[in-house]
């Protein structure tokens, strides 16, 4: 199996790994490292995770993410697989497939994001595919969605607004085990990240076809799939359930699931890894509601108020 090549005169810490700072750092190199953070951090993966999945050590991972590692062509590959993007996307540049994508990503450089927004909106309806959540008769659909982290009380929340709406309300984890007949972790163990997004995928878009009103609760990594998460903002009134990290990990602690931090041993600085990786996915839901601000009870009325004046109904 192919291995990272490394500098010669590159140090080594404790570990093994190059230390940040350690020597002059050619800046591919480092803009590389950056983005396989940023990619690890989306996934919700730990290092350890990426590197046994991309069959490379984890102090050749962690040289490449400082860095320091001069990666060859075929780790970069296998890391790109674990981390299920496009091996463009790990190198930088996904937009170099033909003229024409050059030539939108031309236009679009360089745009801010309420820019970006209008245009993403506009090329879903032109596309047909909906990206824009607003009906004909400009209300919103009557199914809402809820995404945010785990431990952000879209499970307790979500049943809430479905019992003050009269709506059903959507696990989707739970409907992702139905399909899967087993698990989310032995989907995860048994067939690896790709079935658990495929299945997830599946899920969402029977929740949608089935239900024309429903409250849906969300898996936290659902924005990690470009194409479930277009999905989700087409079809569904999206909230952003937003809480403090330690918030997080208080909540997710007293439901006894540790995943995917118990294998670390800095699980608050995965964490807030993980919501660094997603906060600006998770932003372009329509609305975001603090559940760390107030009070269960406060929270709730919170989010009632903001969805019953999303989907214009009585207070």
């Amino acid at each position: 199996m192919s291995s990272t090549i490394l500098h010669p005169s590159a140090a080594t810490d404790a570990d093994g790994a190059a230390p940040p700072g350690s020597e002059d750092k050619h800046p591919f190199l480092v803009a590389l490292g950056e983005r396989v953070r940023a990619l690890r951090a989306r996934r919700g993966m730990t290092r350890k995770a990426v590197a046994a999945a991309a069959e490379v050590s984890e102090r050749h991972l962690a040289n490449l993410e400082y860095g320091t590692g001069n990666a060859s062509i075929l780790v970069l590959l296998q890391v790109a697989q674990a981390l299920q993007c496009p091996l463009a996307e790990l190198i930088g540049d996904v937009t170099t497939s033909s003229p024409e994508w050059l030539l939108i990503r031309e236009m679009l450089e360089h745009r801010d994001e309420p820019s970006l927004h209008r245009v993403r909106l506009a090329i879903g309806e032109l596309l047909g595919t909906g990206a824009s959540a607003q009906r004909a008769d400009g209300e919103r659909p009557p199914r809402v969605a809820l995404v945010g982290l785990r431990g952000a009380g879209k499970s307790t929340l979500g049943q809430m607004l479905a019992d003050d709406l009269a709506f059903p309300f959507v696990e989707l984890s739970r409907e992702i085990e139905k399909f899967a007949g087993c698990s989310i972790s032995e989907i995860q163990a048994l067939y690896g990240q790709n079935a658990y997004r495929r299945y997830e995928r599946r899920a969402l878009e029977e929740a949608i076809q089935i239900y024309p009103e429903a409250v849906i609760a969300t898996p936290g990594g659902l924005v990690s799939d470009a194409a479930t998460f277009n999905l989700l903002l087409s079809h569904c009134t999206t909230v952003w359930l937003q809480a403090e990290p330690e918030d997080h990990m208080r909540r997710v602690q007293a439901q006894g699931d540790l995943r995917p931090m118990a294998a670390s041993r800095e699980a608050m600085d995965d964490l807030k890894r993980i919501l660094a990786g997603r906060a600006a996915f998770y932003s372009k839901a329509d609305y975001r509601v603090d559940t760390s601000a107030h009070t269960l009870e406060a929270t709730f009325a919170a989010l009632r108020r903001v969805v019953r004046e999303a989907l214009r109904l009585a207070p």
